[in-house]
């Protein structure tokens, strides 16, 4: 029997995959695996039950890493899951900041006592005119599943695309439409564009990369886009730019003190993954990788450790072993399994970083004392019988 905790409500478009060989717990502390969204887990005990974490969203900021791959705890995250319902709040928020929409309703709002609404509307709706979308240049900066899906949508709605990422993936480019100009360096993005949309990773080499030395670079009435996270602009060099009249508008899904409320911005409560749709889909792929992970010991889209696949075990036994980047560990493993006979039928090992999983399939049952020696190797993290 497995057990799993929930630190968030989590859709049961997932949990309802959850066999009777699961069972849902109250506390972390009795959980092989959870499942989180915005919950706060840097002060939370992590106890030496629990495997693994999932994260029912792409984002894994507050979930502490390095505090779980030193514990031999594998952290999931579910990216592009919830791609399709960022990727449409991309394109309503370029919508909002081209058009004057929301000044348009607030204008209704505020007269809808005037028997004469209609006649004072023609004459009103001047103030809130705006241009179109189309035959405006847009730059992607980042091109993975959200990225993607913004650049080559973007091609339909008439715009010229130009994305940058230094580091895309095989996946992403095969993905990315062949009207989409890849640039490999982001001032083209910042010189040339009338839209910039970011959709990086929150990284010490990403932070406040759009600050007031690149605003400096872009258009005037360039509009910038913010669905990512908020610590990827410096948003007081955003504010100072608006109202030096360098930037039209910054469209952003992160309210705080220094946006809220401000002129020029358009900000909404965090909304970007808020689909019903992507609510299930995050659920569905964070159940997923920890039944493949509990049952198979599979590795896929973790975050703190490398993905590792070995499909379903054919033999006897298999082991899973986390452990330290250093030579030599996969010579004493099999060492200690050539003593006391074992066959390994198969083996793959992957390495992330300093850390490193390593999964055996092997011919007959480990006995306690096996599992303990190998526990005991220098470096060693964890050891877990998965059959």
């Amino acid at each position: 029997m497995y057990t799993y905790n929930c630190l968030n409500p989590i859709s049961n478009k997932g949990l309802d995959l959850f066999s009777t060989d699961y069972k849902q717990v109250d506390t972390i502390g009795e959980a092989d695996a959870a499942l989180v969204r915005s919950a706060a887990m840097h002060d939370l005990e992590l106890g030496d039950k629990l495997k693994c974490v999932a994260r029912a969203g792409a984002g894994v900021n507050n979930i502490p890493l390095d505090k779980c791959a030193e514990k031999g705890i594998v952290v999931f995250n579910t990216p592009g899951a919830n791609a399709n319902g960022v990727k449409e709040l991309v394109f309503a928020g370029m919508l909002l900041a081209s058009r004057d929409i929301v000044g348009g309703i607030n204008w209704v709002l505020d007269n809808k006592e005037d028997e004469n609404i209609g006649k004072l509307a023609e004459k009103a709706k001047k103030a809130f005119a705006g241009t179109e979308i189309a035959g405006k240049k847009i730059g992607v900066i980042g091109l993975g599943a959200i990225g993607v899906k913004v650049a080559n949508d973007a091609t339909h709605l008439g715009l010229e695309v130009l994305g940058f990422d230094p580091y895309i993936s095989v996946n992403a480019a095969w993905n990315l439409s062949r009207n989409v100009k890849h640039v490999t360096n982001v001032e083209d993005i910042y010189r040339e564009c009338d839209f910039i949309t970011v959709h990086v990773p929150l990284l010490d080499s990403t932070k406040g990369m759009i600050n007031k030395e690149a605003i400096q670079m872009m258009k005037k009435g360039v509009v910038i886009l913010n669905f990512a996270r908020d610590l990827l602009v410096d948003e007081q060099a955003v504010i100072d730019g608006i109202e030096a009249g360098k930037v039209r508008n910054y469209v952003t899904d992160f309210a705080n003190p220094t946006t809220a409320g401000k002129k020029g911005v358009i900000c909404t409560p965090h909304l970007g993954a808020s689909t019903e749709e992507a609510e299930d889909n995050c659920a569905v792929m964070a159940v997923d990788e920890i039944k493949d992970y509990m049952e198979n010991g599979n590795i896929c889209h973790s975050v703190n450790y490398p993905d590792c696949n070995m499909g379903i075990c054919q033999t006897e036994s298999r082991v899973a072993i986390l452990h330290k980047n250093k030579a030599g560990l996969i010579a004493s493993f099999t060492t200690i399994l050539s003593k006391e006979n074992v066959n390994v039928d198969d083996m793959t090992n992957k390495s992330r970083g300093e850390y490193a999983y390593t999964l055996l399939d092997i011919s007959s049952k480990l006995n306690d004392g096996v599992i303990s020696e190998i526990e005991k190797v220098d470096g060693v993290i964890k050891v877990r019988v998965v059959k």
